[in-house]
């Protein structure tokens, strides 16, 4: 059984005592594959010596963070551009609008997303999506700029059973993370009216750890708990939803 973790922030500081043995531990756990998104400048030599270590597991997306957009953002957006002149990466991302935390900078946050959009039609690149609290803004973007070569996954999804149809009639992919785990979550009435080709597995790691470590830091090894909520959501083995939604992060980020 091979997974596919298609978001995992392992390159943070909560992971400066055992990375190599959590990267490991993944790999041992079935999940082969894992996409890091960096947040912003600082973050991407982290980020990439990961992928240099584990060349055939990791692989790294480019992108400015939302929340990362500050007065500075079109310096940072200059250093992406750079970036992908310099080196390969699966994708743009993470990218988006996120209004829960600061709405100090919600026009700046715009513009870098459709900068970043372009630049992913540029390089024919796929976008990760970030949308806390702002999914109507997400979708004002995208019905603006949005073309059929433009491909991507909201990460994290949290929007409603229309806001899911609207982004898979689009061509978008959902991603699904602990979050469906969690007792009170509504992902379980959305995700089982929902085909599984159109689902990509995610952990957000170290974040958002599914049941039953909630509380902890989350890894990519959880991926499993997370495939093994949607089986049981769709009464379908978890070696199904392995090896589908597997081959949608290959059909997507091309790797």
């Amino acid at each position: 059984m091979i997974l596919t973790d298609t978001h995992t922030h392992l390159y943070l500081e909560h992971f400066d005592n055992d990375r190599p043995e959590v990267i490991q531990n993944a790999i041992d756990k079935g999940v082969h594959y894992m996409i890091i998104p960096n947040i912003d400048s600082q973050s991407v030599d982290g980020m990439l010596s990961i992928c240099d270590a584990f060349p055939e597991n990791c692989f790294p997306m480019i992108g400015l963070h939302p929340t990362d957009v500050k007065e500075n953002y079109k310096n940072e957006l200059d250093i992406v551009e750079q970036w992908l002149e310099k080196r390969n990466f699966l994708a743009i991302g993470e990218i988006g609008i996120d209004l829960y935390w600061d709405k100090t900078f919600k026009k700046e946050q715009d513009l870098g997303f459709r900068h970043q959009i372009a630049l992913a039609k540029k390089h024919q690149l796929p976008i990760v999506i970030h949308s806390r609290e702002s999914m109507n803004e997400i979708f004002t973007v995208l019905n603006d700029v949005h073309t059929s070569e433009l491909e991507g996954v909201f990460h994290c999804f949290s929007g409603t059973e229309n806001d899911a149809h609207k982004a898979i009639e689009m061509g978008y992919y959902l991603g699904i993370g602990g979050v469906v785990t969690f007792k009170n979550s509504n992902l379980k009435d959305i995700i089982r009216g929902i085909d599984l080709k159109h689902i990509l597995l995610e952990t957000d790691a170290p974040f958002l750890t599914p049941s039953p470590f909630r509380g902890k830091r989350n890894e990519s090894a959880y991926i499993y708990y997370i495939a093994e909520k949607i089986a049981e959501i769709k009464g379908i083995s978890i070696e199904e939803v392995a090896e589908i939604t597997t081959q949608n992060a290959k059909k997507l980020f091309k790797f």
